[in-house]
């Protein structure tokens, strides 16, 4: 089986998304206060400090920045204890009351996005939770719904989604692979 790659963002595109995202964060919360940014380990980190610049670009303004590792959380591994969990999964600021913007790079079937809600509140009780994501292809199980998209890509489940990006694979792009038979 083979597969055939194509690009459908490239560096420019992804800065484009980045600063609309960007934008649309800062008037949907007006402003920043309270708010904090959690990226999804890995790709999502690197999203969620670039979109946290853009603010300050903008703005002016610091938006604190966590990260989220959600891997004890997934359904498809074994549960741990969940204030074991939690107390190793994050790195950020106190959570409680304030505003949380998860991030992450691609929004498939949803959870991902919900193993991260379940490992946020396990740790203290946000305001809310926003969910921005580079990419969104589609095919939820979950009742999952982004509040910030940098692109759209209906797929089909033969093709996969990469986003690479120049802090892990030294070249920002996002490609879809379709698999051939």
């Amino acid at each position: 089986m083979s597969s055939e790659k194509r690009v459908i963002m490239d560096e420019s595109a992804i800065r484009r998304a980045l600063t609309r995202i960007a934008h649309e964060i800062l008037e949907k919360n007006k402003g920043v206060d309270d708010c904090i940014m959690i990226g999804i380990r890995t790709r999502g980190i690197y999203l969620s400090n670039r979109i946290a610049q853009r603010i300050r670009e903008i703005e002016g303004v610091p938006l604190p920045v966590g990260e989220l590792d959600i891997t004890s959380y997934r359904d498809d591994r074994v549960r741990l204890e969940s204030a074991e969990k939690a107390a190793s999964s994050l790195r950020a600021p106190d959570i409680q009351d304030k505003k949380i913007i998860l991030c992450d790079d691609v929004l498939y079937t949803g959870r991902t996005v919900r193993a991260a809600m379940d490992a946020l509140i396990d740790l203290g009780r946000p305001r809310s939770i926003q969910l921005a994501v580079l990419v969104d292809r589609g095919h939820r199980e979950l009742p999952i719904r982004p509040d910030y998209v940098g692109k759209n890509v209906p797929t089909s489940k033969l093709e996969q989604i990469e986003v690479r990006l120049s802090e892990v694979d030294r070249v920002d792009e996002v490609v879809i692979i379709q698999q051939r038979g």
